[in-house]
């Protein structure tokens, strides 16, 4: 940006984006908004040790889900779409969908050394399996047609992952309870309940599973 360039025509830009932006992007922001403040609710959870706000995050990305499933409702029912929505919709789903569950995980007890090695490595198939997925949507749209299936599981059913941490935690099962307890693998510790994590991500990158897009 031009240091030099007027104030105004510097708000002028600003609001000409926001005015940019279609209902459905206000869902996709609120997707978005969700996974922050879950990440904030599990670092509350970690400085207080009160297991409300590990709750609290995990209905975050539940909610978080709603907003995503009803942006693509709204956009197909205004008929508006555009490269801003989807470049926004991955960067919503990464934050809370990719990173926000490995940091609930962490949070959750699965903070050894081979848990952190696996949670970052579902997030890093979580961002892949978006970038592959907005490359196939866009090849697709160039020849008039619509994306028909996902190839691998879309990043939103780690939801299902957050889901099996909060009955954990409605149990008393998180830390040194945490289902499956733990084990000593070389340097470091291993909470075989991080597996799921581990699943979830070679799922979301295969290329052999074809799921309906409805």
């Amino acid at each position: 940006m031009n240091p030099n360039e007027d104030p105004a025509m510097k708000q002028g830009k600003h609001l000409s984006m926001i005015r940019s932006f279609h209902l459905a992007d206000w869902f996709t922001l609120g997707n978005a908004v969700c996974g922050v403040a879950a990440l904030f609710a599990v670092m509350a959870y970690l400085k207080s040790t009160d297991v409300q706000h590990l709750l609290i995050a995990c209905a975050l990305i539940a909610l978080a889900f709603v907003f995503d499933v009803f942006d693509g409702r709204v956009a197909r029912w205004r008929q508006q779409s555009s490269l801003l929505g989807r470049e926004l919709d991955s960067l919503a789903d990464v934050i809370s969908f990719g990173v926000a569950p490995a940091i609930i995980a962490y949070g959750a007890g699965m903070d050894g050394l081979w848990d952190r090695v696996i949670l970052l490595y579902f997030v890093a198939c979580g961002v892949s399996r978006l970038a592959r997925f907005n490359i196939t949507a866009e090849s697709l749209s160039q020849g008039g047609d619509k994306v028909k299936y996902f190839e691998g599981t879309p990043i939103p059913s780690s939801l299902l992952l957050v889901i099996v941490i909060a009955i954990a935690a409605l149990n008393g099962a998180v830390g040194k309870d945490l289902w499956f307890g733990v084990s000593h693998v070389g340097p470091g510790e291993f909470h075989p309940l991080v597996l799921m994590f581990a699943l979830s991500g070679s799922l979301m990158i295969s290329r052999t599973l074809h799921i309906p897009k409805f």
